[in-house]
């Protein structure tokens, strides 16, 4: 074991490495008795392929370069594509993203576009479409712009016809729905096809808040009729909606403070299903995400736990839940059912994300696809600790601690080590304990990372989630801080070198706590909201336009709370050398955020060391492997030059004053 100072031990996971395994597989579905799913290709341009697993076992790509599957409906899209399985080979259909028409794929032929292009504002978007082959159609969720500004815009129910004759003809595709709600999931049709159930929410609400379950009946000629509400409101978020074998109808539902299953019955009186003081759901962030899929048994396959989530099989008759067995600690809300056959997407600290099948009669657990395989010596990999700190007034905060980790080096016994503390985006949403190469490429090097589920995060009920409203900006600040502190205290960090880093809203709190505090040294802000009020009164897009309502309050109530928080409106304050990284295509935290912030920076005369690097072709979350390799160098030579590190290899950050 050699001894050298923390942040100067060399590592063989390098940014390179780190950017080739970004991303993990997403939207696995079953096409007759295949698997398939969506994969990243971030050497590829980021792109999104759909990925095949033959009876055989073989994976192939289904689609070459430069087809990228993935919807932008609510810019963070959604279930993207669907197939069925016929006598002379799969049919599948799926959403381009350059164009975001919708595509059939048939064997032996070229893709064909079923829906036509629209030049107003953002066009045409498709999103959790449903093959129905006996109708001819596809029925998905529409999201129309109906002029230039990001809320200019509509979402339905449509059917789409498998012929291609909506091609080019916007009359040829059939809504199902009106504009009633703002928002709308694909639907789910009953067994016998008479019914067919959706969720829908509307401003200000987002769908961790509040939405409802729409039940309606499927007449003859396949149009929705008397369409109403049967579960959710205002103050009750259900997040899933899908049907049981016996047709009745189950729901994830919030209304005891956790998202547990219900079941609705024929007579219309729903019955918790297995009551728990844990999560069996999750924020809704893309259409389609799943937590449940009812089997052909009468068993339901679930995604549940407390902070962390495991894949299990729910007896409905017992209230039993047998989780499967296997090193995975964490389940994606992305898997189907086909048979005895549940399909999941799992990880865990030693593992990325891998394509996992369950078989529900045996309980035998296989990984079948993007099987893990260590790029590296695993002694590499961090060693995460699950903790809990406490924060102000008590309060409890959730966070995954990474210490630095090297097989061969260590440093003096009288050294502390640099920390970079993690606030993850969503909000409303969470850190997973997984193996992350983007925290290995730091801890390998001798600098810890610390995850911070702050108090608005998922995974530990709605109470837990419910302290950031109004809250936005301080509550998170304070719990980060207090994470950071509690680590310097115990003499797990060095005080002197702290920093924090995060995206989008971790981008924001990284931000607010560099202007509102001084706990620490640096911080890296990416694709971060900087301007509350310029990003409440038009500057993003449609689904989070009035989300700062529930977070921050409403803006004509309370707008100095919003020049309050911030960071642009307090640039003056902020002394901590930083760097800010942004997409120029991003349309949900677009780089007029960050430009009126550096703006304000120089307007102030602040002579403070930092530098900003705008990515071409980069959007909200960076896809590009040569993106993500300039990130995580400037990143890392950010820390070394104000922490005084000497890490081997790495490119010098420019810093400007």
């Amino acid at each position: 074991m050699q001894t050298s100072a923390y942040g100067s031990w060399p590592s063989p996971i390098d940014a390179t490495l780190a950017a080739a395994h970004d991303g993990h597989p997403e939207f696995v579905g079953f096409v007759g008795d295949e698997a398939w799913w969506t994969g990243p290709r971030p050497t590829e341009g980021g792109r999104r392929t759909l990925v095949r697993r033959r009876a055989d076992g073989t994976e192939e790509s289904v689609l070459p370069a430069p087809w990228n599957v993935r919807s932008r409906v609510i810019e963070y899209g959604g279930q993207p594509w669907a197939g069925v399985m016929r006598p002379d080979g799969p049919l599948v259909v799926f959403v381009n993203f350059a164009d975001q028409r919708l595509y059939l794929l048939e064997p032996g032929a070229e893709p064909r576009p079923l829906t036509p292009v629209s030049s107003v504002g953002g066009g045409l978007r498709w999103v959790d479409p449903q093959v129905r082959v006996e109708r001819g159609e596809v029925w998905c969720v529409l999201e129309e712009f109906t002029g230039e500004g990001p809320s200019d815009i509509r979402r339905v129910l449509a059917a789409v016809p498998l012929d291609g004759s909506a091609a080019r003809d916007r009359e040829a595709v059939r809504e199902l729905t009106g504009g009633r709600h703002r928002f709308v999931t694909g639907p789910r049709l009953s067994p016998d096809g008479r019914q067919a159930a959706w969720l829908a929410w509307d401003h200000p609400r987002m769908p961790w808040d509040g939405t409802e379950v729409i039940l309606a009946d499927v007449a003859e000629d396949g149009t929705l009729r008397a369409a109403r509400s049967v579960a959710g409101g205002p103050e009750e978020s259900v997040v899933q909606a899908d049907w049981a074998p016996d047709g009745t109808l189950l729901y994830v539902s919030d209304r005891t403070g956790w998202w547990n299953l219900y079941r609705l019955g024929r007579d219309g009186e729903d019955t918790a299903v297995c009551p728990r003081e844990e999560e069996f759901g999750g924020a809704l962030w893309k259409i389609g995400y799943r937590w449940f899929a009812p089997l052909d048994s009468g068993l339901i396959a679930v995604v549940h736990g407390r902070g962390a989530t495991a894949l299990g099989i729910l007896d409905p008759e017992t209230g039993e839940v047998v989780d499967a067995a296997g090193p995975w600690s964490e389940f994606a809300p992305a898997f189907a059912a086909h048979g005895s056959r549940v399909v999941g997407v799992g990880a865990s600290p030693r593992s990325a994300y891998e394509v996992v099948e369950l078989d529900a009669s045996t309980g035998r657990a296989r990984v079948i696809g993007a099987a893990h395989d260590d790029p590296v010596d695993p002694a590499y990999y961090p060693e995460p600790q699950i903790r809990t700190f406490s924060g102000p007034a008590g309060r409890e905060i959730h966070a995954h601690v990474y210490p630095p980790h090297h097989p061969g080096h260590a440093a003096s016994g009288d050294e502390l080590p640099p920390y970079v503390v993690w606030a993850h985006g969503g909000p409303t949403g969470r850190a997973p304990l997984v193996l992350d190469l983007e925290i290995a490429y730091f801890t390998s090097r001798g600098i810890g990372v610390a995850e911070v589920n702050y108090g608005g995060s998922t995974g530990h009920g709605r109470e837990y989630r419910n302290r950031l409203r109004e809250q936005w900006g301080v509550v998170d600040v304070e719990d980060c801080a207090a994470v950071a502190l509690a680590l310097a205290e115990e003499g797990t960090a060095d005080r002197r070198r702290l920093a924090i880093r995060g995206g989008s809203a971790g981008g924001w709190t990284t931000a607010a706590s560099l202007t509102s505090t001084d706990v620490y040294a640096c911080g890296t802000i990416i694709y971060p909201i900087l301007d509350l009020t310029g990003w409440a009164s038009g500057e993003t897009h449609d689904f989070e336009s009035r989300y700062l309502e529930t977070l921050v309050g409403p803006l004509a109530e309370v707008p100095g709370r919003y020049a309050q928080r911030s960071p642009t409106e307090q640039a003056d304050r902020i002394t901590a050398p930083f760097l800010l990284l942004q997409g120029l295509d991003d349309a949900i935290c677009p780089p007029v955020q960050c430009e009126r912030f550096l703006a304000r920076l120089e307007q102030h005369g602040r002579r403070v060391p930092h530098a900003y690097i705008a990515f071409e072709g980069e959007g909200h979350g960076f896809r590009r492997a040569e993106t993500m390799v300039r990130v995580l160098e400037s990143e890392l030579s950010l820390y070394a030059q104000v922490f005084g590190l000497n890490p081997p290899g790495i490119p010098t950050l420019e810093l400007a004053k």
